[in-house]
């Protein structure tokens, strides 16, 4: 439903401001806001799961996750709909911080690489059905309607939950909620979010980015501080000093810049680039999560027989394979072809993430698996904005040097590009991570 939720909101953007009048700048603070919250709030709500109950954490934030979803179909203007939005964000942390840690718990680790697979086969479907599904709940009714289909699957999900996920109590341990390290780690990593987030906007050397680079540094130094210090902290730091677990992390966002610098680019290679259509852009942009789905679960179920390093390998190196075709992409570049990159890049993705949450998952004690899946769940996030900071500022330094801007342009082709040969750098560097990750 997160997933889902994502990905229909941004195709329903531009109906949002033409209801409101409202330019994009204002616009983009609708997902702005959602991505920085979610973000901050991953790692505070996955220790609030391993002290109070991971059920119980979870559940609730179906609940809040619901009423934001009604609100944001009330919604009588932008700025309100900025406000419910990030309330919204903080359901969906509640969930997304959670979710992991529940299915480590209720499998074996036999078959965790396969429970793992299926889940984020559930989330490459949500992001496969959200544009066709956003684009045809906002031509049949209106843009709200993108809010209000979560009442009935959020409504089914919540009593799912309550009959079928196993009850989990309290921490026995006498462990603390750490306030002061999840505010300064919230604060921290949303300025840095943030700063990457909006920097090819706001100008790299801008004062407003350097003073958020420079603050976001700070706070999240005396976060570093905070946790050697308190009894029960909010970042378990000795989980880093387990091999698997930090190059797992390292991995994972390696891997999501990747992801996230293509799904940032190609829409605009395709429809920018190329001229195509925006139901025609759709259906070939669905190559690459369609694939994902299908190997996801197979790629985690392999991983319990063999362990997760080979098929982590492969993933990673699959992935490079694909950007590197991606970028051999031109003005006249047959159909076939894009698809082609696209499945490739699918393929790596997905036998990619289920072995590796799988080694990361398991490397964590049971009484910090509400930690480490709230870390998983933040190197996605992270991972997300730095591939599009870095995509878009290598995509705009280029265009600008070149001289270039127009649909079709050879200026626009070469941006894209080099775009794609610099992120392959973050593939290889993955492959390495991966490779070196169990001794």
């Amino acid at each position: 439903m997160t997933a889902l939720d994502g990905s229909v909101v941004n195709i329903s953007l531009p109906m949002i401001g033409k209801t409101f009048n409202s330019p994009i700048e204002n616009l983009e603070w609708i997902v702005t806001i959602y991505l920085l919250i979610l973000s901050g709030l991953l790692l505070g709500f996955g220790r609030l799961g391993d002290l109070r109950g991971h059920k119980a954490v979870y559940m609730s934030g179906f609940g809040v996750f619901l009423v934001s979803s009604m609100l944001c179909g009330l919604a009588p203007g932008v700025t309100f709909l900025i406000i419910v939005r990030g309330i919204q964000a903080l359901g969906a942390a509640m969930l997304a911080a959670n979710s992991p840690a529940i299915l480590t718990k209720t499998f074996p680790p036999e078959q965790r690489g396969q429970a793992l697979g299926m889940s984020a086969t559930m989330t490459y479907l949500g992001l496969t059905v959200g544009p066709s599904l956003g684009g045809w709940l906002t031509s049949q009714f209106t843009w709200r309607a993108v809010f209000y289909i979560n009442l009935p699957v959020g409504l089914l999900a919540i009593w799912l939950s309550w009959h079928y996920i196993q009850e989990d109590h309290s921490s026995s341990r006498i462990e603390h909620f750490d306030l002061a390290g999840a505010f300064t780690f919230m604060a921290g990593l949303m300025m840095l979010l943030l700063a990457l987030n909006q920097g090819h906007a706001w100008g790299w050397t801008s004062l407003p980015i350097l003073g958020l680079l420079l603050a976001a540094i700070l706070v999240l130094g005396i976060f570093i501080s905070l946790q050697y210090r308190v009894q029960s902290p909010m970042l378990d730091l000795s989980l880093f000093k387990s091999r698997i677990f930090f190059f797992s992390a390292l991995s994972a966002i390696l891997n999501y810049i990747c992801v996230y610098t293509i799904l940032f680019l190609m829409p605009f290679y395709l429809i920018q680039g190329r001229g195509f259509g925006s139901a025609q852009a759709g259906l070939l942009l669905t190559a690459q999560p369609i694939i994902m789905a299908i190997v996801a679960p197979i790629s985690g179920t392999l991983s319990d027989r063999i362990g997760p390093r080979f098929p982590g390998i492969i993933g990673m190196g699959c992935l490079t394979i694909g950007l590197y075709l991606l970028s051999r992409l031109g003005p006249t570049s047959p159909n076939y072809q894009v698809v082609l990159a696209l499945m490739t890049t699918g393929f790596g993705t997905g036998t990619f993430i289920s072995p590796n949450t799988s080694a990361l998952m398991g490397a964590a004690p049971r009484h910090r698996q509400g930690i480490a899946a709230g870390i998983q769940a933040t190197a996605r996030n992270f991972g997300m904005v730095l591939g599009i900071g870095l995509a878009g500022a290598v995509f705009t330094t280029v265009l600008s040097n070149l001289g270039g801007g127009d649909t079709a342009s050879p200026a626009l082709f070469q941006a894209f590009r080099t775009s794609f040969q610099v992120i392959m750098g973050a593939g290889i560097l993955g492959i390495i991570t991966t490779t070196i990750r169990e001794r």
